[in-house]
């Protein structure tokens, strides 16, 4: 998409500190819609989901119900719950910004978040159901079938959403935000917030690019007066809806300065933070009083939080190790049929506050290191045994850790521990690295459920891996928890990246 002529408007001599830059016409899309916006868009989406899982939802239940006892059966029932699914499908996925068009265009993203969510759902009612003991209203096939093929239209839907998103943000569809800019000069140039207005509901029609000298004067309004009764004169004529300012935020004199000579126009006045304001403005707002400040760092989970994730660990914990007792029983046979060596492997790592323990999995190699050298395991590993590669991919070697949790060393969820010899190297390269002991290393975290599972094979891996806990431990919830140990079910078997 063309945004910017790069011809400026021939000015008088006098005034060559401004350049005026008109905006070039924008791409065809094919078709007009020039009350199209990002926010509408965004509705729409989440309207058409909750139209297709009530229509997903009594349609299920009619056609199920014909084609077994040839009667319509309970349709206001099934009206209702299908509304009530809806309902909270809809506003889970709204809390998680699912509806965000960023979200929207990355399909994996997005075929995660319905698939987790949609599943979540159904789970949470159904239990609820059968807690206050109304389940019997409602048939195992008909549930069934709403799950199957109410999922299966979502999935559908925000594929065709995806596609079609994604093609409107290249064409500059929902550009359709008339919008001026006052920026310092140079700054248009070389900051990519032109893309991401034009991209996201802005077009800009013209900047006025206004040099650091100028800026800086005290007698900014009245040197440059006829430019900003310009610039007025040419808002109202073309029905600007817009004001962006894209200049250094220490500049507060020419801020007010620019502020006091476009109050006469009726429109919003958005401040652009500047490359110093942005990386701080990502990181949650906090109110204190009348003073607000941006949480670089959160505290470590305070005691009620502490006191929820354990009560998870331990349930969790308890449970996994019934349910996979039998797996864990003949992992242990074959290992020990199959290599000379003990069924387990210790090795020492780092846990909550940088203390050291024994972390326990199953011996999927010929070796048992465990000192200030230690080599990741690489694709075709000669020192991993023939059954430690299919149990590596499928992470069962990682179960024994179950135990680990129980004695209160690591958690379901949380940085994955790295051996001691690995923690103390990146400890000296990588600057955020000892953050990730604030909270108690996991059995499975954020980072591999994102892709950051196994090898790291350079410094850039290892850095994205950290970032990623790093946003887990500010960001910690007991639902992003359970969102996270769902995700891993779907990768463990999926991901290549375990050798």
């Amino acid at each position: 998409m063309t945004i910017l002529s790069t011809r400026p408007v021939p000015l008088p001599d006098s005034e060559t500190e401004i350049r005026v830059l008109k905006q070039a016409p924008l791409a065809s899309t094919g078709f007009s819609l020039n009350w199209l916006r990002p926010v509408l868009v965004e509705r729409l989406v989440a309207i058409i989901d909750a139209a297709l899982i009530v229509i997903s939802g009594i349609g299920c239940a009619i056609g199920y119900h014909l084609a077994t006892a040839g009667t319509v059966g309970k349709a206001d029932v099934y009206a209702a719950a299908s509304v009530l699914v809806a309902i909270n499908f809809t506003l889970l996925t709204i809390v998680q910004h699912g509806y965000r068009l960023k979200t929207v265009t990355n399909l994996p993203r997005s075929f995660r978040m319905t698939l987790t969510t949609w599943t979540g759902v159904f789970g949470a009612l159904l239990a609820i159901a059968f807690t206050m003991k109304v389940s019997e209203e409602f048939s195992r096939g008909t549930t069934i079938s709403f799950y199957l093929i109410g999922l299966t239209m979502l999935l559908a839907w925000k594929a065709a959403a995806a596609r079609w998103t994604a093609r409107a943000l290249r064409t500059g569809a929902f550009a359709n935000g008339r919008a001026i800019m006052i920026a310092e000069f140079g700054l248009a140039a070389s900051s990519n917030t032109i893309s991401d207005l034009g991209r996201h509901g802005y077009r800009l029609m013209r900047i006025m690019e206004i040099r650091a000298k100028d800026l800086a004067s005290p007698l900014l309004l009245s040197s440059l007066a006829p430019r900003f009764e310009e610039l007025v004169a040419y808002a109202r004529e073309e029905r600007i809806e817009h004001v962006f300012l894209l200049m250094n935020w220490s500049r507060q004199h020419a801020i007010d300065s620019i502020l006091d000579a476009l109050k006469i126009l009726p429109l919003p006045v958005h401040l652009v933070p500047d490359a110093h304001a942005a990386r701080f403005l990502r990181y949650p707002l906090v109110s204190t009083g009348n003073t607000f400040t941006a949480e670089l760092r959160r505290a470590p989970l305070s005691w009620k939080e502490r006191a929820l994730k354990r009560a998870l660990d331990l349930v969790g914990a308890s449970l996994a190790l019934i349910v996979f007792a039998p797996v864990m029983l003949m992992t242990a046979i074959i290992i020990k049929l199959t290599s000379k060596g003990p069924v387990f492997f210790r090795q020492t790592r780092n846990g909550f506050n940088g203390r050291a323990f024994k972390i326990f999995k199953f011996r999927t190699m010929r070796v048992l290191e465990d000192g200030p050298t230690i080599v990741q395991a690489q694709k075709n590993d000669p020192r991993v045994t023939a059954i430690g590669k299919w149990l590596r991919k499928t992470s069962i070697d990682e179960l024994p850790q179950l135990f680990n949790v129980l004695k209160g060393d690591m958690s379901l969820v949380g940085p994955r521990p790295h051996a001691a010899a690995h923690n103390s190297e990146y400890e000296q390269i990588i600057g955020n690295y000892a953050f990730r002991h604030h909270v108690k290393p996991g059995i499975t975290g954020w980072a591999q459920v994102n892709g950051y599972r196994g090898e790291t094979q350079s410094l850039q891996l290892m850095e994205k891996r950290i970032e990623y806990d790093l946003w887990y431990i500010n960001n910690w919830t007991l639902w992003l928890d359970l969102i996270i140990l769902f995700k891993t079910t779907l990768v463990s078997f999926g991901q290549r990246a375990a050798y």
